[in-house]
């Protein structure tokens, strides 16, 4: 096995928490879907939001899926003029037997705009 990290992103809609929740476990859920991953294999996640977001924690999201066990941290992205607006963005590292160029990173919602050459 091999450490891997893997990005993502979705866009919200609002900053209410259920909404915020329900993102960022659509965001966590594709991710582990795409890249053949359980819980088990996830060595940490680290979440960051836009400014704009304040209504909860996105780690509070994955706590709910069962990422109790894995150290989780929430921060801040930087306050870029001219930025893309209500972002969850992920970097999540796990262990796994993929090749990095078999890495699926994951772009959702208004986030495709972020990275097209990554999204799907």
């Amino acid at each position: 096995m091999t450490t891997r990290a893997i990005r993502g992103a979705i866009t919200i809609d609002r900053d209410e928490r259920e909404h915020l929740h329900e993102r960022t476990r659509e965001l966590v859920a594709a991710i582990m879907r795409e890249n053949d991953l359980t819980t088990d294999d996830v060595i940490s996640v680290i979440f960051t939001c836009t400014p704009d977001i304040v209504s909860d924690f996105p780690a509070a999201a994955a706590r709910e899926m069962g990422f109790g066990a894995v150290p989780l941290m929430c921060a801040q992205e930087m306050p870029v003029p001219g930025a893309l607006p209500l972002v969850v963005r992920l970097m999540m590292h796990a262990e796994t037997d993929r090749a990095r160029d078999r890495i699926v990173h994951v772009y959702l919602r208004g986030a495709v705009a972020l990275r097209r050459d990554l999204a799907q």
